[in-house]
């Protein structure tokens, strides 16, 4: 059963809301719909633990990233590569969306309650989250203009009556933070009058009307039918650009914050346990508030790691690193960051702002750009225009430097970085791609003029098994690499997601932390040398008897110093 108080903090959050929208009887048929819904649900579900360790780790793929051209659904060709070839080192599968849609890889979502025929059903996701979690989009902003919901709006007709934000000429957007360059209104003539639809992403992507408490709870059922499908954790997409008000900048309003709280206490409140992401590509400020007092997001993208790590080993210099880590604020049990270096997008930049300088950032976007980036961009005040990501693989973004042009050590300063991403405080995500050391997919992006698609390439699953088993082709050493550093990580009780991590200083060419199990009983020192040069560190009496997790020998001269070869990361551990 709910419990009253369970009923009265449901009926609060939603009173924070929407009181200056809707009565008190309002709220309270929608509070008394939502608490059916999850007394429903609790009555079908026994209670069901989420256990979070070192052990917890994630794989970014499209159900289609791996197919086998014999198998009717591309997510069973996945499974069966994933069974294969990752499962001893991922115990989470993060599916981008499955759901049928009209552009942008699946984010343009024409029906929440159905998966695209050609990846699969229902059941394939049903029968492998039975073995492993599973994590999935709820794509909440925004739905395709060439949906049924859209349909039924332009006809006044359920579902989909009064889903989506449409605006006058007196809304005054002259504040609103733009994550794209296009027209943000389209002018449409309905129901006898002008108006304006609010397209934040695409002109097919059109924001959703969340004033509108019927497309509030609408989501909910939405997530409550994807914890049915085996579905424990949940990317929030877009979440920060939710609620709108005139003459604000339309993102992170607390309007939105309180829906986020509301959807914590629902999971709170459910028997099987649940977690939320919230994806916010943001200044580091903006993106923090997303925790909240502990009552908003289980866990954050930790936007600010993959620009700040790619310009650390691109300019051999850990200062803007060094100086970010020893700021970012320690997690606590129940909170956490999730690591990334690449992802289905690109490497977004606005994570940097306020970090890196204006001429670092410039160095940053040019060197990239040698190394065959794209850019997407946003449309900031007036009609100027500034790079919201750039789009490429991690293999080419750090495949040359303007130090090492030759990019003699590409594959040493790939690995290291994936090596601190995996090691650094909060659950590590790799993207099905990186595990190969992929490079841009240059002939997809231009059939698709997609800046996006350069990062999208998908495996038939018989030529990226051959490649597996030659162990001298490119696919198979970077694989190698990259599963022995996530299958140590298992075993280090201080890779605990929320085990401490100190920053120290040791000069600009080395970024070196340090992480504590929570018993207090091991401790891992990880070192990393940015530089294509070696470095030498003393180390005292007790850490030279430490052990280098990583099958690597440690080069202790002697004089007592260790030294690290270029670009090579050491883990040591008591």
């Amino acid at each position: 059963m709910l419990s009253p108080s369970g009923q009265n903090k449901i009926e609060k959050k939603l009173r924070n809301i929407y009181h200056s929208l809707h009565s008190k009887i309002e709220i309270d048929q929608y509070s008394k719909e939502i608490t059916q819904i999850i007394k429903k649900f609790n009555k079908k579900n026994k209670k069901k633990n989420k256990l979070i360790s070192e052990k917890t780790s994630i794989i970014i793929c499209y159900g289609d990233s791996v197919f086998d051209s014999k198998q009717k659904y591309l997510i069973k060709g996945f499974q069966n590569f994933y069974q294969k070839r990752l499962k001893n080192y991922f115990n989470t599968v993060h599916f981008l969306p499955f759901y049928p849609s009209s552009s942008d890889s699946g984010f343009a979502v024409k029906d929440h309650y159905k998966i695209d025929s050609r990846i699969g059903t229902w059941s394939d996701i049903s029968n492998f989250a039975k073995k492993n979690d599973v994590m999935a989009d709820i794509v909440i902003n925004h739905s395709s203009a060439r949906g049924l919901w859209f349909r039924n709006f332009l006809k006044d007709k359920k579902p989909g009556k009064n889903y989506f934000l449409t605006v006058n000429t007196k809304f005054n957007t002259s504040k609103v933070v733009r994550p794209r360059d296009h027209e943000l209104l389209k002018k449409i003539n309905i129901f006898k009058k002008t108006e304006y639809l609010w397209r934040t992403f695409s002109p097919d992507q059109l924001d959703l009307n969340f004033k509108n408490p019927v497309v509030l709870l609408r989501f909910i059922k939405i997530m409550i039918n994807l914890v049915n499908h085996g579905v424990t954790i949940f990317r929030l997409d877009a979440i920060a650009y939710l609620w709108k008000e005139s003459g604000t900048k339309c993102i992170n309003l607390k309007q939105t914050h309180e829906i986020i709280k509301l959807f914590r206490l629902i999971c709170s409140l459910l028997n099987v346990k649940t977690i939320l992401v919230t994806e916010t590509n943001l200044p580091e400020k903006e993106n923090l508030s997303y925790f909240g007092k502990k009552d908003e997001a289980n866990w954050i993208y930790n936007f600010s790691l993959s620009p700040l790590l790619i310009h650390a080993f691109l300019f051999e210099n850990s200062t803007y690193l060094c100086r970010w880590s020893k700021q970012l604020p320690s997690t606590k049990l129940g909170n956490n960051y999730l690591n990334f270096i690449a992802s289905h997008d690109g490497i977004g930049m606005r994570p940097a702002e306020g970090i890196l300088n204006k001429k670092s950032t410039r160095d940053l976007l040019i060197r990239l750009k040698k190394n065959g980036s794209k850019f997407s961009y946003r449309k900031i005040k007036g009609k100027s225009k500034k790079v919201y990501e750039a789009n490429i693989t991690v293999f080419n973004a750090l495949k040359k430097s303007n130090i090492d042009k030759e990019g003699k050590f590409y594959f040493e300063r790939y690995i290291s970085a994936h090596a601190i991403m995996i090691s650094f405080e909060g659950v590590p995500a790799v993207y099905f791609n990186s595990l190969f050391g992929t490079s841009n997919d240059e002939a997809k992006y231009i059939i698709t003029g997609n800046n996006r698609d350069i990062n999208r390439y998908r495996w038939n699953q018989k030529h990226i098994l051959n490649q597996l088993k030659n162990s001298k082709s490119k696919q198979s050493i970077f694989y190698k690499s990259l599963t022995n550093l996530l299958s140590i990580r298992t075993k280090q009780k201080a890779f605990h997601p929320n085990a401490s991590r100190t920053t120290l200083n040791m000069g600009s060419k080395i970024f070196c932390f340090q992480r504590k199990s929570i018993d207090k009983k091991q401790s891992i020192i990880c070192l990393t040398n940015l530089s294509s040069k070696a470095q030498y560190l003393t180390l005292n009496k007790k850490l030279r008897s430490w052990k280098n997790l990583i099958n690597q020998k440690l080069y202790i001269l002697p004089n007592k110093r260790l030294k690290l070869e270029p670009f090579q990361t050491v883990w040591l551990s008591n």
